[in-house]
């Protein structure tokens, strides 16, 4: 558990350090951006099936 935690640590101090640097702003700015969009693209997906699901429901119970 100690080297874990470390290693956490270690990954924080190593994440900001790199932030500070313009190549490191732009590193994670695109790991941002693709992260929103693959959560963006979950949620449509959901949204979607969750659509589906209803109106499959909604037409079984009018039958």
């Amino acid at each position: 558990m100690l080297w874990f935690a470390v290693g956490v640590a270690t990954g924080f101090v190593a994440a900001h350090q790199l932030n500070q640097t313009k190549q490191g702003r732009e590193f994670f700015s695109s790991i941002d951006a693709k992260a929103r969009a693959f959560g963006k693209a979950i949620a449509e997906g959901y949204h979607e099936r969750d659509a589906e699901l209803r109106a499959e429901g909604d037409a079984s119970a009018t039958s």
